[in-house]
């Protein structure tokens, strides 16, 4: 009966965006148990992912998608199924899982229990770290979508990685390792031992002319640059960076932590040019990960399964409080740091 009564009186905590503008504008709120629908489980939350789209959403009201306020940010999540909506056969309670929030629209995830589609999980192997495993949902799987759906590398080529510090840029030069691939990465001097310790050749983007750089280190151009920096400029000097039937791969906007959403039509506007411009050069767009369910879960699994292994290790920046979100938006906001800042427990 205390038990039961205990049960009864648990609540959710949930941060939301009560208004656009700066971290401060994140708040914790408290509200009952989200209740699983059929085909559904409620997760309590472990760890959950940040990410510059984020900082976006949160920030402005003027980037596509972005709902009106109140609403909660967070697109990937690893927890352990807390209660079986009607129909769920395929997970157990206590079991930990993986999985992005694409099915509930901006996000959901900076949250202590949320409710998803089984069909939407995937089982987390025993003894991964959380916040470890939420760094592969979205990270690790746009790593690889970039790299063997839209680039298809092979064994041998040699690839740029832009941004190679970040947490798809280093989930980029763990998978291209395992990949048998020569890899080449732009991060600030202070990640260059990173950089190197993951398998690539750093270059410093501040004191170093990229495009130069790279001719001279491979004497004619790389077979594949992957940008998810964006900006006209930026995809420019990446493209300038190919060989002979090089492929630039573009899948996100990162610039625009920095130079805000203006980055972005310029950054379209290069895209059609460079898609136009008549060399053997291409000009690759990534597919949506939230339209490629049967891909998606198939290839976490593989992910997880190789961050069970040792395979593959990755870079947790920091490890803030779910109450502290807004300390964690201040973080990414400023940078000066390597891999993926993530919010866990209360």
């Amino acid at each position: 009966m205390i038990v039961q009564e205990k049960m009864t009186t648990m609540k959710n905590h949930r941060v939301v965006v009560t208004r656009h503008g700066g971290p401060e504008v994140l708040q914790l709120v408290e509200e009952d148990l989200p209740e699983p629908k059929t085909g559904e489980v409620r997760v309590k939350v472990l760890s959950a992912g940040i990410s510059a789209y984020d900082l976006m959403h949160r920030s402005s009201g003027k980037l596509p998608g972005t709902p009106k306020p109140p609403f909660t940010l967070g697109e990937d999540i690893v927890g352990v199924v807390d209660k079986l909506g009607d129909g769920v056969s395929s997970l157990e309670l206590g079991q930990m899982v993986a999985g992005a929030t694409f099915c509930l629209g901006l996000g959901g995830g900076y949250a202590e229990f949320v409710c998803l589609p089984a069909s939407e999980l995937v089982p987390v192997p025993t003894g991964v770290d959380p916040a470890q495993a939420v760094c592969v949902v979205v990270n690790y799987l746009t790593a690889h979508m970039a790299m063997h759906r839209t680039a298809n590398v092979q064994s041998g080529e040699r690839i740029l990685v832009q941004g190679a510090a970040g947490g798809v840029g280093s989930a980029l030069l763990e998978l291209g390792r395992l990949a048998g691939l020569e890899v080449l990465g732009t991060a600030s001097k202070y990640n260059h031992e990173l950089v190197a310790e993951l398998g690539a050749t750093p270059i410093d983007y501040h004191t170093e002319d990229i495009v130069t750089r790279i001719h001279e280190l491979t004497g004619g151009g790389v077979d594949v640059v992957f940008d998810p920096i964006g900006g006209g400029r930026q995809l420019w000097r990446s493209h300038k960076a190919l060989g002979k039937n090089g492929r630039l791969v573009w899948f996100g906007v990162a610039a625009a932590k920095k130079d805000g959403l203006r980055v972005i039509p310029f950054t379209l506007l290069i895209v059609m040019l460079l898609k136009l411009k008549p060399d053997s050069r291409q000009m690759l767009l990534t597919p949506d990960l939230s339209k490629e369910k049967a891909w998606y879960r198939e290839t976490l699994a593989e992910l997880l399964d190789l961050l069970a292994a040792g395979q593959i290790n990755p870079i947790v920046a920091a490890r803030v409080p779910l109450a502290e979100a807004a300390r964690a938006h201040e973080l990414l906001e400023r940078g000066g740091y390597a891999g993926k800042v993530v919010l866990t427990k209360i």
